[in-house]
């Protein structure tokens, strides 16, 4: 696993918050794309997304490679180790919380059940 700082963390979920963004990591999921690749299937200038590749490098989800004029980027998988370690750490809190609500409410239930059950003799 990938040790990352709090702050590098930080980056990758920043990183992560942009709609445009993930959509660029899924297509260099699939393959190696050039800017200009990436930028055809955005309604955005070529310099907007240059802006989002740029965090996306900073967050390290991205590396670049320079063939001539072409700069090429690639998914860094292994970034996003730590946040989805991250995420089930608090998946498994939530879990845990969830779970004892429910065995509350069950608990909770079986006695209104039973208190509604006692009712007086020609009452409905």
């Amino acid at each position: 696993m990938v040790d990352m700082t709090a702050s590098a963390l930080d980056r990758v979920f920043r990183a992560l918050a942009s709609e445009p963004r993930r959509e660029i990591l899924r297509r260099a999921a699939q393959q190696p794309c050039t800017v200009t690749q990436l930028a055809e299937h955005f309604d955005m200038t070529l310099a907007a997304v240059s802006k989002h590749i740029r965090v996306l490098e900073d967050a390290n989800l991205l590396s670049p490679t320079h063939e001539g004029r072409l700069h090429w980027c690639r998914l860094n998988p292994q970034t996003l180790d730590p946040a989805r370690s991250s995420l089930e750490a608090l998946r498994g809190f939530w879990n845990e919380r969830l779970d004892a609500l429910e065995r509350f409410l069950v608990a909770d239930r079986s006695v209104v059940v039973r208190h509604t059950s006692k009712r007086k003799p020609g009452r409905r």
